[in-house]
């Protein structure tokens, strides 16, 4: 027998599941800006940006003598001149040398007490990291007595090894300090986990975290060796013989006080940075984000 509740259930119309509303997207203010408000101020700065390499590759490929801004017919006598008469190949030379003695020796003494700084706690960590950052407020010029004194001492002086150990200790603190941070942002419990595994810490710091800070390795060595590429200070009061000047040194050779030879001093210019804008065209993915990792603790 059918109940009254059995007839009013089955006889209740079956209310339909209203279908889930999309969230309305609310447009940005800066979605509605016309695109040329973007492309027009940045294609200014880019103009601007471009006008002085512009004017080095003219002064560096036209003829001498030449007051044409087109640098036609072209001429490489002025690299010509700088890479043999000027004695650009052996300021290049030492330049690469002193470049890449910096990187290796900033990258391993960074790598190592940027670990120090991430894993371990002692007394006067917190001090030492005040150091660390007070030290980029001093300039380098303060530095040039006390470490020309002590490269006497030792028997530096007009030697490439004193260029390369002021530039590594230049470079030091802020190394220090990123590696600190790219280190922090590795788990700590894949090197326990390692650890388990029978690694001690060496071996688990070399097989776990050194294959995850590729990123920041590169930023921190490509940062050194740009510096001491470019640094001109230190070579400058610590080197004194022509055959160990780097390329910075080798540029201010080209200027006197009477005149200025604008061809050989445009291609020298570009001879000192074809190879950094190469370098830096390769490692740009790498250094961008090597850079943003280490600049907060993820």
């Amino acid at each position: 027998m059918i109940t009254k509740e059995a007839t009013e259930v089955v006889s209740a119309p079956v209310r339909e599941t209203p279908e889930p509303t999309r969230p309305v997207k609310h447009r940005r203010s800066w979605d509605e800006v016309p695109r040329w408000h973007i492309y027009l101020p940045l294609s200014i700065y880019l103009v601007f940006t471009l006008i002085p390499f512009y004017w080095i590759l003219l002064f560096a490929l036209r003829p001498a003598g030449s007051t044409s801004l087109v640098p036609w017919p072209i001429t490489f006598d002025h690299f010509e001149k700088v890479w043999t008469e000027r004695s650009f190949g052996t300021y290049f030379e030492n330049s690469v040398y002193v470049g890449l003695a910096t990187l290796v020796m900033t990258t391993l003494v960074a790598l190592a007490g940027g670990y120090a700084l991430a894993r371990f706690d002692f007394k006067v960590k917190n001090a030492f990291m005040l150091a660390l950052l007070c030290s980029q407020f001093v300039p380098g010029a303060l530095l040039l007595v006390p470490l020309f004194e002590i490269f006497a001492e030792l028997k530096m002086i007009n030697s490439l090894g004193s260029v390369i150990i002021a530039e590594t200790v230049f470079q030091l603190p802020l190394s220090m300090i990123l590696i600190s941070n790219f280190i922090k942002n590795v788990p700590y419990s894949l090197e326990e986990a390692a650890w388990v595994d029978g690694c001690n810490r060496l071996t688990a710091f070399r097989i776990v975290v050194l294959p995850l800070l590729r990123p920041g390795l590169i930023a921190v060595g490509s940062f050194a060796f740009v510096h001491s590429w470019n640094h001109f200070l230190f070579a400058l009061m610590f080197l004194n013989n022509q055959d160990k000047q780097t390329i910075p040194v080798g540029l201010n050779t080209l200027m006197s006080a009477d005149s200025v030879d604008l061809g050989a001093l445009a291609a020298g210019g570009i001879i000192a940075a074809v190879p950094v804008v190469i370098v830096f065209a390769f490692i740009q993915k790498w250094l961008i984000t090597g850079f943003s990792a280490g600049a907060v603790k993820g």
